[in-house]
């Protein structure tokens, strides 16, 4: 195949900037789709993807287009990769980057520059990828086209005819957008070789794994941008940072749908059948190529790392195999799903899963629930803390109950993000606040032409998960947007914090908490707890313990039975009897006995931690 008529790229935008609009009038307007099989969103495979209105799993589509006056013999092939926004995904958007030369970056006329168009920016940047600025809905009402215009030009420092304009709904300006494609984004780049690595690339095959997806009948098909030689059915294969050698089952290209193909060719996009049907060998940003081959494999490979966990139970203990074969078929999709099984006095077996942060976490829950209809318990999320005690040893904790004890701890470290927020003048002083609430130090302001601010502060990941963004809706109404990245591990001033119940730790209801909110934490946990608790047959102590001492303390009464109630008339002094024969029972029981914690008490603590 000429790839001088190749062209590769992809579209990059804040949640709700019309991506997924744009990508079906690309679609419609090249004909790649029949017009009675249109439909919006056609691109995102997944209810919950239609639903939520963002992009969750990649999607990559070919395209043929035709120049005006041209014949359809001359026509180029446009292969559009469809990635997620959201900086959970941030790894695996950078790896789809890498294959592809350009990007559409995407910003809607209504809303202007957003927070996330500025991280999605940077990863394009930072992969060399020619940009085609492009603003979109410029058919609303509430369109600002040449103010926001003139706002993109001055981001990348172009000249405001560069600047597209678009409208997803009705296909205004997709025929220019099309031909800028053609002519700005460049054909297929290759690694500039020596003569005798030329040859050694004519002689074997290399790609980059970019996303992948499960079947239970072909196993495992990875998604695959090619860059030296070619890929065909039969071709003995492996992937070099999993060292797994395998046979291509079938080769193809997507048009949406996957449609088999003789080859795929340098320069291609498309997919490889694996057959594999193990989970953890398959990983984005693996190359796969020639086995044995000695094409060297691509720069940047890593494992995902989980940063957000969190304990999966079954309501019932009898679909505890069937939530245990349905992570392991998600993660057969999803490598960066982790999980080890685990157990709970109360809440029986389970799963302790690792996810990529929030989203993550909520999209794999709700795709246990909808995908294979489990009814689960989930626990409050947590972080990760690296742990270094007075002896000297080094460990990662991801769950309160296997904190050390206060006095062993030598010192804590947790993770931190950098968060950029671009938020309207009038909610400024409110978001300060709620900086300082949430441990934030803010590093710089700066004010955009429209009046707009841009904050950028750095926070611990543990605060950003304890109901920020939600904070940040209240306070701007909603017009605040939020990005954030990523950053090192920092010192953590955080301590543990138990709830006693009759004097016994409860290790479901332990919580990491700031040492500066212990106090304000544990008396809301022990209020919480007094408020759900059934009496029990005795008096019941209630307490919160953290930094080696009682923090907080209630006392549940005693479930009081009418002893007496069958007497009449007679002796007072029998009744008295009765009584203290009941006050020396109920002193014997809160010496020995053990309270008894209904499974919904458990539910309403661990699942809302607390709230």
């Amino acid at each position: 195949m000429n790839t001088d008529h190749i062209r590769n790229f992809s579209i990059i935008a804040h949640i709700d900037h019309g991506k997924s609009t744009l990508a079906d009038r690309l679609l419609e307007h090249t004909g790649t789709i029949e017009a009675r099989k249109m439909r919006a969103q056609v691109l995102d495979q997944m209810d919950l993807e239609r639903e939520r209105g963002i992009t969750i799993k990649m999607q990559p589509v070919r395209m043929r287009y035709a120049r005006p006056n041209e014949p359809p013999s001359a026509a180029y092939i446009l292969n559009l990769i469809d990635t997620p926004g959201h900086i959970d995904f941030a790894y695996e958007v950078s790896r789809a980057l890498k294959a592809v030369e350009g990007v559409i970056l995407l910003v809607d006329s209504t809303q202007g520059v957003q927070a996330q168009t500025l991280t999605t920016l940077s990863m394009a940047q930072a992969t060399n990828c020619t940009i085609i600025p492009v603003i979109s809905k410029i058919d609303s009402p509430a369109a600002r086209p040449e103010e926001v215009r003139t706002e993109l030009a001055a981001l990348l420092g172009v000249s405001r005819a560069e600047v597209l304009a678009v409208s997803g709904k009705t296909g205004e300006g997709v025929a220019a957008l099309l031909e800028a494609i053609v002519s700005r984004v460049p054909p297929p780049a290759f690694v500039k070789r020596t003569d005798s690595a030329r040859d050694l690339a004519a002689t074997e095959s290399r790609a980059l794994v970019f996303d992948f997806s499960y079947s239970t009948h072909r196993g495992v098909s990875i998604y695959v941008r090619v860059f030296d030689g070619e890929l065909k059915r039969g071709d003995t294969l492996s992937f070099r940072a999993a060292g797994k050698q395998f046979t291509a089952l079938e080769v193809g290209i997507f048009a949406p749908d996957e449609t088999p193909a003789a080859r795929l060719s340098a320069g291609e996009i498309g997919y490889v059948v694996t057959g594999i049907k193990e989970p953890g060998v398959v990983a984005v940003g693996d190359t796969v190529g020639t086995h044995r081959g000695r094409l060297a494999a691509f720069a940047g490979f890593a494992r995902p790392r989980p940063v957000v966990w969190a304990s999966v139970y079954p309501e019932s203990q009898d679909d505890l195999p069937d939530l245990r074969q349905a992570l392991a078929r998600l993660q057969l999709s999803d490598s960066s799903l982790s999980f080890e099984e685990e157990s709970s006095g109360v809440l029986g077996r389970g799963f302790r899963c690792g996810f990529l942060g929030m989203l993550h976490l909520e999209i794999i829950i709700e795709r246990l629930r909808r995908e294979f209809s489990l009814a689960l318990v989930v626990t409050m999320p947590t972080i990760a803390y690296t742990i270094t005690t007075k002896q000297g040893k080094r460990e990662i904790i991801y769950t309160p109950s296997r904190f050390p004890a206060f006095g062993d701890i030598e010192r804590i470290e947790e993770p931190w993000v950098r968060v950029v927020l671009i938020t309207p003048p009038a909610a400024l002083s409110a978001l300060m606040q709620l900086f300082h609430d949430h441990e934030a130090v803010v590093l710089k302001t700066e004010t955009y032409a429209d009046s707009r601010i841009e904050l950028t502060a750095e926070m611990p990941l543990r605060e950003l998960m304890r109901g920020f963004f939600d904070r940040v809706k209240n306070v701007s109404s909603g017009y605040a947007s939020l990005a954030y990245e990523f950053l090192d591990e920092r010192p953590a001033d955080v301590v543990k914090l138990d709830v006693l119940v009759a004097g016994e730790s409860i290790p479901a209801f332990a919580r990491v908490v700031a040492r500066r909110r212990v106090q304000e934490e544990g008396e809301r946990m022990v209020e919480k707890l007094y408020a759900v608790l059934p009496k029990q047959l005795f008096v019941t102590k209630l307490q919160a313990e953290a930094l080696g001492r009682i923090i907080a303390s209630r006392t549940l009464s005693a479930l009081r039975k009418d002893v007496t109630g069958y007497l009449y008339g007679g002796d007072v002094t029998r009744k008295k009897k009765l009584l203290e024969k009941q006050k020396r029972g109920k002193k014997r029981m809160a010496a020995t006995g053990k309270v008894d914690i209904p499974e919904e008490v458990f539910m309403k603590m661990v699942q809302e931690g607390g709230k």
